[in-house]
């Protein structure tokens, strides 16, 4: 085997680009999983809301049907439909209303035509996981937002400006919206808003063993390699039939 510096330096060159491939592969198969779960959210909530809405007796209704759904979603699915949970999902519909969602779905230059699945109970979740770049933990945090102007202005910086949830977190305690709204220099304070957080990003691992993701794929806190890979590639491969023809899984291992 050559050794030579030439060697080694085109050695070096290969490894990194094919690290790159990998990390990045990596790390759109994380995202991937956060937006279809968040939208799956979205639409369990919407689902919600919807019952609810057609209910006769409409006193306590929400709550039993909302403790129902708990204990049997529960029982068949696992971890991950508490009532609390459920609850939240119906909030998140309320606080990212249709409108909204076709609002942000149109900016993305998505086809009028596709925007109308939206309108009716075959919701494309592949479609609807375009609104929602941030992670679910995210929106759980945002929820606690009840300004509407904030939580908006919140979630645009948190994109924008790569926050992770525990930075999120940090700038919604510290009333960020509200002194920014009273600075004379709103620019600055954003740009310093960047400056001040750890901006170490957020690995594809982390992102995985987040708790709601963990839940979301029904593994347990301790999981096996397989495990994970299994429920990974079956989310993926839902995910790649959904976007159509041009898209498709090939192999495993691949």
């Amino acid at each position: 085997m050559n050794n030579s510096p030439e060697s080694d330096q085109g050695y070096q060159q290969i490894h990194e680009s094919i690290a790159g491939v990998v990390e990045a592969a990596r790390s759109a198969a994380a995202r991937s999983v956060n937006r279809l779960m968040t939208a799956t959210y979205w639409e369990i909530g919407r689902h919600i809301v919807l019952t609810e809405q057609g209910g006769h007796d409409r006193a306590g209704y929400g709550d039993s049907l909302v403790e129902r759904l708990a204990a049997d979603l529960t029982e068949r699915f696992g971890r991950g439909f508490s009532r609390q949970n459920l609850w939240q999902m119906r909030a998140f519909h309320l606080g990212w209303p249709e409108e909204r969602i076709l609002q942000t779905l149109s900016g993305e230059s998505v086809p009028a035509k596709q925007l109308r699945v939206l309108t009716d109970n075959s919701t494309d979740l592949a479609l609807l996981s375009q609104a929602f770049p941030l992670p679910w933990s995210a929106y759980v945090r945002l929820l606690g937002v009840k300004n509407e102007q904030a939580r908006a202005f919140y979630e645009a910086e948190a994109f924008r400006a790569g926050w992770s949830v525990r930075q999120l977190d940090r700038q919604v305690n510290s009333q960020f919206y509200e002194r920014a709204a009273l600075s004379r220099d709103k620019a600055a304070m954003l740009r310093q808003a960047e400056t001040d957080t750890d901006k170490q990003p957020l690995t594809a691992a982390d992102a995985i063993k987040d708790p709601f993701v963990l839940e979301f794929l029904n593994l347990k806190d301790q999981y096996s390699e397989s495990d994970l890979e299994e429920s990974l590639i079956q989310h993926l491969t839902d995910f790649l039939l959904e976007l159509g023809d041009d898209f498709a899984f090939v192999g495993r291992q691949r």
